[in-house]
């Protein structure tokens, strides 16, 4: 049995617009909509979570879990620019009222990738102004939900282009900039840019925008509540080196992870989302063994690979470890049943040799709507009917929730 303190949080994640369905004034709705797209389908409804919210909520409640991370959309609730949306913003308030009725602590995420559509018109992150805009976006709404929240994540993985750099073919590049080009005319603006699909021409001054973006919202949100803990969350894979590889490791490292590390040493905790293991050797990447466990993309994964991410998250940053995401692609659910709860079993070992980790939050609660992959992509403990957006829980759920009874402290345990 593990010895976490009775704060530790157990629970699951999702993003507004992966889920919540008609997210029409967003950037990534209109590049969905353009042609060519890099797009495989539209979001549409999603899982139409914006009205059956309390359902999502009691499934949470169902399994015993503690704590739900979701996105407040900045694109609903200042639709345009300066007019703030008070049904968009009441929407979130009721959200966060729902958790605490039934036990659960609230994780709001900021920014979850996408952005409003005028933002996107303006060049996102490469425009000037639009870090202050954020920051005055995050202090609105901490201002109405901060005194009950759990934690505040001003920023989803603003490493994620460039660590998929690293992944993706250059086709997708390409489709990426042919996307962005063909919004760009439909929107009648030079450059029209967004949160999560970027050509590498751009990372540079998207990584700087993000920057300013982060330490301008942090300061927003602890001037509304300066006790609610405040971090970001990157997309970390574990990255191994096997003799003679670790030059490339700590190259890769340092391209990808490092910045936002160094970052978060001012913050109240880092955010690791870990879904793959690399190997490099001295010629390079290493292939995977035969018979490795992958994933739905192809992609290596490893039990231990979590574990491997959070270590090195503390060890840069200096940082308790929040894991805000970690899952497997699977249509094979009794892969993810195993895969979690060695994965879990690995983390907990970290914990009790010392590696402090504030909670672990499962991607996702729910089959959804995976940006350029569409609905392809099965990382859910629920799955959901397209036309009647059911929910029904997976076995992976139920095993998910007997680790959490297993381990969760008893109450009142310090």
């Amino acid at each position: 049995m593990s010895t976490l303190p009775a704060a530790f949080l157990w629970g699951a994640s999702v993003a507004g617009h992966q889920v919540e369905g008609d997210n029409t004034n967003s950037d990534t709705w209109f590049l969905e909509n353009v042609e060519p797209t890099v797009f495989a389908e539209r979001s549409g409804k999603a899982c139409n979570s914006y009205q059956l919210w309390e359902t999502d909520l009691d499934l949470l409640a169902a399994l015993g879990l503690n704590a739900f991370r979701f996105s407040t959309e900045w694109a609903r609730i200042e639709p345009e620019q300066g007019v703030i949306d008070a049904a968009s913003l009441d929407h979130y308030d009721r959200m966060v009222d729902g958790c605490l009725a039934r036990g659960i602590a609230p994780v709001v995420t900021f920014n979850h990738f996408t952005l409003p559509h005028w933002v996107a018109k303006k060049g996102a992150w490469l425009d000037a102004d639009v870090p202050d805009l954020f920051a005055q976006f995050c202090g609105t709404v901490t201002a109405k939900l901060g005194d009950r929240l759990a934690a505040g994540v001003t920023l989803n993985e603003p490493n994620l282009p460039r660590l998929l750099s690293w992944i993706l073919p250059e086709f997708v590049h390409e489709q990426s900039r042919a996307t962005l080009d063909a919004a760009s005319r439909a929107a009648g603006v030079e450059r029209y840019r967004t949160g999560n699909v970027m050509v590498p021409e751009d990372y540079d001054g998207m990584q700087e925008g993000m920057t300013r973006g982060h330490l301008l919202a942090r300061n927003a949100i602890r001037a509304e509540h300066a006790d609610l803990p405040v971090g970001l969350s990157i997309a970390m894979v574990d990255d191994v080196a096997l003799p003679g590889g670790e030059a490339i490791r700590d190259r890769k490292r340092a391209a990808l992870y490092d910045h936002w590390l160094d970052l978060a040493r001012d913050d109240d905790f880092i955010g690791v989302q870990n879904y793959e293991r690399l190997t490099y050797g001295p010629g390079g990447e290493v292939p995977a063994p035969e018979g490795g466990l992958r994933n739905q993309m192809g992609q290596f994964v490893d039990p231990g690979s979590l574990r491997g991410a959070i270590e090195y998250a503390h060890a840069r940053s200096g940082k308790p470890v929040f894991v805000t995401e970690h899952g497997m692609s699977t249509t094979d659910d009794s892969v993810r049943e195993e895969f979690t709860a060695a994965s879990i079993d690995a983390m907990l070992d970290s914990i009790a040799e010392g590696t402090p980790v504030l909670g672990y939050l499962h991607w996702s609660l729910i089959d959804n709507f995976e940006w350029i992959f569409g609905y392809g992509p099965r990382f859910g403990l629920h799955s959901f009917d397209t036309e009647t957006f059911e929910r029904t829980a997976k076995p992976s759920a139920a095993r998910y929730a007997e680790i959490v009874r297993e381990h969760r402290a008893p109450a009142g345990r310090a």
